[in-house]
């Protein structure tokens, strides 16, 4: 032991000489074990975190400023004295894992063909994904020259303790989850990293497929061994990794930052860390492609009164130098001398007045290639001449390969301590490493892509509200044509397809490719064209509990009904009326009609014979009418409805039904009754455990009535309770301000092309952008290319944590994404051809009846013979 201890102080001492330090020829420690936060070696036990990304984008300059001081401040209170290590990391967005989750997120339709469609779509996409993680050492185990004995007299004797004592680990996840508490609470939101996650980050390096991590609280012995294999030779400018049969896995080339500008100019180009995602190269293929290199940077965070104490001894050391050169027979002071006294004196004033402090990084750069080596290189030039036009250098660490390496994974340390840089805090903060774009939920449904500076997935699941304990409603606000309506569609089917009912009020006339789509997924697809030829499909005798039905069915018929017959009293005869079959077995509002023109009072009979009138019209027979065979009638049950009212034409908000004309007045009657549905089956209490989403496009045509408006005000402001959600498409944003209930219950928006004024600023309150001239140029750009082609389904998104971002709808298909279209176009071809196949396949059934026959006559005739 004394003889090690000697070469490597030796070691030390010589590549101290050298301008080297002895972390460069230590072996890399051992892993021990591996937790939820927590990675120990055999010299030191590390926390680490889960970094979330802010969304930076769309913010506005003001905002990023405070962001970036907020992300300094942070540094300086919770990380100071910490040795970290901060790793921006890639992962390609895998369709079989989105298969697996498929499978638990999906449980009506054809969950394996909806799960095969997503996972081809996102291979095919080659997405990467970004992961943000911080590693924080928070204990010394050993140094690392006794670990390197340990480890070799274990192993000469056999011996090997690969476990972890249960004291210890207690104590090191306490001192994480304080760590955490801090953290939680700054830009970042650092959350625990899942064991999980660790055992990725570690086993990747090794670019070799690894088994799953054992689901268990702690990896360690056998299990972690796995986990680490790896066999990796080192090049003078790259790494050559292998798999487990000697052929060569990956090239990886480690890049060193050794020199930046004296300033940063930010928010802007020069954020040297968020910029990663936009580096591209030209493959081989021709095609431009992003290189997506990772980061390694290992930082130390110095305390105020060690930065304070450096900052006066360099200030004391410039000072000097300038009166030994005033008492030199020259007289002359060097101006860099007293350049760097002011500098020294304004800084620390800073530090004493404000909550900047200094801290030493070590940033490094890791670009990868499973291709070639050429390829490599080319990714590794395009990485350079991308930092250069920002004047940061970035140069391949030639001859330091190995070091840099290992000094990059999971536990290590600092091998490389003389390409680093002191700085402020603020100059690190300027990096921006969680900015770029983030939006969507950690889990769930994929909706679709983000399409800021930092790819990925937007993840949304419009009944995941009531479950968090939010607010359930979600609104879709934009130009006609920009694809709201579709994207509000496709929202509904993935909520079906996890087994919620999913009632959508048509009001437009086009949402039938709902449910093509529907029937295309394999769900259980009901469509209600109010109509008729749908006669009492809106009847609140069936829709409505029995005890209930009576009082709704005549506040249905008196809004019909003209004026003079409300003055004469028409009430009391309905009422009578209606309690009486009320008691019927099958009560039915068509039975109340009948009963009122058989009354021997004149009053009801006329409106009974009104009544009877309005049934036989198009509006007023789906409350009146007598029920057909094979008409399709509201239940409230599990899966996909669309209920169309085409011709509804509703009276504005605060007219009296005496101005009301007749069409106002039955189509008041009728949205009363789908409103009286809708929300039955919401408060039902056999389905109180089933999630419920009500969605509602073109909403203004609510908005704009007193009934509709106390509609969407009780659903929004209940829907947590009953577990319903709330989806309005409109586009009129402004005229949803008024509505106090429904904006306090939003919370997601997806805001589509605007071209008006009003409606821009509106859009911009409720996505909650400053409103000006910005954002109305970003509002009004968002629908179209640079060309001025529409970009159908491309909107700006603000999720639940008020993260405002980019993104475009996504469909796993463009079979599925046909059927949806609302375009007239489309639905007269997809009609057409329903009507030819229907055709030809009436034309098979009338052949097949004669051959057949003729058939049997054959038969019969051979058997006879």
């Amino acid at each position: 032991m004394s003889t090690k201890k000697t070469s490597t102080k030796g070691v030390s001492r010589a590549g101290r000489l050298l301008g080297l330090g002895a972390e460069r020829f230590m072996p890399a420690p051992q892993l021990v074990a591996v937790a939820d936060g927590l990675v120990v070696t055999t010299t030191s036990a590390e926390a680490w975190f889960v970094l979330s990304g802010a969304n930076t984008d769309l913010m506005p300059e003001e905002a990023q400023d405070l962001e970036q001081d907020a992300a300094a401040l942070a540094m300086s209170k919770s990380l100071a004295g910490y040795e970290c290590h901060l790793k921006i990391l890639w992962s390609q967005l895998d369709g079989e894992l989105y298969r697996v989750e498929a499978q638990e997120m999906f449980s009506a339709g054809d969950v394996d063909a909806f799960a095969d469609m997503w996972a081809n779509r996102l291979d095919g996409l080659d997405l990467p994904q970004r992961h943000l993680l911080l590693g924080v050492k928070i204990a010394e185990r050993s140094t690392a020259a006794n670990a390197t004995v340990k480890d070799a007299a274990s192993s000469a004797l056999g011996l090997r303790h690969t476990g972890l004592p249960k004291n210890e680990l207690a104590q090191l996840d306490a001192a994480a989850r304080r760590l955490e508490r801090r953290l939680e609470a700054t830009p970042w939101r650092a959350k625990i990293a899942p064991a999980e996650l660790l055992a990725w980050a570690i086993s990747r390096e090794s670019y070799r497929p690894q088994p799953a991590p054992p689901n268990l609280p702690v990896i360690s012995g056998a299990s972690l061994v796995r986990l680490t294999q790896s066999r990796a030779i080192p090049h003078s400018d790259h790494v050559e990794l292998l798999d487990a049969r000697g052929q060569t896995s990956a090239w990886v080339s480690l890049l060193a930052m050794p020199t930046f500008p004296e300033q940063l100019y930010t928010p802007g180009e020069q954020e040297w860390l968020r910029c990663l995602s936009e580096i591209r190269y030209t493959h081989a293929s021709g095609e431009e492609m992003l290189v997506c290199p990772e980061a390694s940077l290992r930082l130390s965070v110095w305390r105020k009164g060690a930065a304070i104490k450096s900052v006066d001894k360099v200030r004391q050391s410039a000072k000097e130098q300038r009166r030994s050169a005033a008492e030199s027979s020259a007289g002359e002071t060097l101006a860099e001398t007293e350049e760097t006294e002011n500098v020294m004196e304004n800084l620390r004033q800073r530090m004493s007045r404000d909550s900047m402090t200094l801290l030493e990084d070590h940033p490094r750069l890791l670009v990868a290639s499973t291709e070639s080596l050429e390829d490599l290189r080319a990714r590794c030039d395009a990485v350079i001449a991308h930092y250069a036009g920002l004047s940061i250098d970035v140069l391949v660490a030639a001859d330091e390969q190995r070091e840099m390496w290992l000094e990059s994974q999971v536990g290590d340390m600092l091998r490389v301590a003389d390409l680093g840089h002191i700085r402020e805090t603020d100059a690190l903060a300027a990096s921006m490493w969680w900015g770029g774009s983030e939006a969507g939920d950690d889990e769930g449904p994929i909706a679709g892509l983000l399409t800021g500076t930092t790819p990925g997935v937007v993840r949304f699941d419009i009944t995941a509200g009531s479950a968090r304990g939010d607010a359930t409603t979600t609104a879709f606000l934009g130009r006609s044509g920009r694809g709201k309506t579709t994207s509000m569609e496709l929202a509904t089917l993935t909520a079906a397809m996890r087994g919620a009912f999913a009632l959508m009020l048509g009001f437009k006339g086009d949402e039938v490719g709902l449910i093509r789509a529907g029937r295309y997924l394999g769900l259980n697809s009901h469509h209600v064209t109010c109509g008729t030829e749908t006669p009492g499909v809106a009847d609140l005798f069936r829709v409505l509990p029995r005890g209930e039905a009576a009082l709704q069915v005549v506040s249905q018929m008196l809004i019909t009904l003209p004026e003079r017959m409300r003055v004469q009293g028409v009430e009391t005869h309905l009422l009578r009326a209606a309690n009486t079959i009320g008691e019927h077995a099958d009560p039915a509002s068509w039975r109340v009609v009948e009963l009122l023109e058989q009354d021997e009072h004149e009053l009801a009979r006329d409106a009974g014979q009104a009544l009877a009138e309005l049934a036989r019209t198009q509006l007023g027979a789906p409350v009146l009418g007598r029920p057909r065979d094979g008409a399709s009638p509201l239940r409230p049950e599990q899966g996909l409805w669309l209920v169309q009212v085409p011709g509804l034409t509703m009276p504005q908000a605060g007219t009296t039904p005496a101005d009301m004309t007749m069409n106002e007045r039955v189509s008041l009657a009728l949205m009363r009754g789908l409103i009286a549905y809708a929300l039955n089956t919401a408060s039902r209490a056999d389905l109180r455990n089933l999630p419920k989403v009500i969605s509602v496009p073109e909403v203004h045509v609510l908005t704009g009535t007193d009934d509709g408006r106390r509609f969407l005000d009780l659903v929004a402001r209940m829907g947590r309770a009953l577990d319903t959600s709330l989806a309005i498409d409109s586009q009129d944003p402004h005229s949803l301000l008024g509505l106090d209930g429904v904006l306090e219950a939003i919370t997601t928006v997806f805001g589509f092309e605007q071209s008006t004024k009003v409606q821009q600023d509106a859009l911009a309150e409720l996505l909650r952008l400053p409103v000006g001239d910005a954002s109305r140029a970003l509002i009004h750009g968002v629908g179209k290319t640079a060309r001025g082609v529409i970009r159908h389904g491309h909107c700006i998104v603000r999720d639940r944590f008020d993260r405002v971002a980019t993104m475009q709808w996504d469909a796993p298909s463009w079979e599925l994404l046909r059927a949806l279209s609302t375009n007239p176009k489309d639905q007269a071809e997809d009609v057409e051809a329903d009507e030819k196949a229907r055709a030809q396949e009436q034309l098979d059934t009338e052949s097949e009846g004669p051959q057949d026959d003729a058939e049997d006559g054959t038969a019969g005739s051979e058997a006879a013979a």
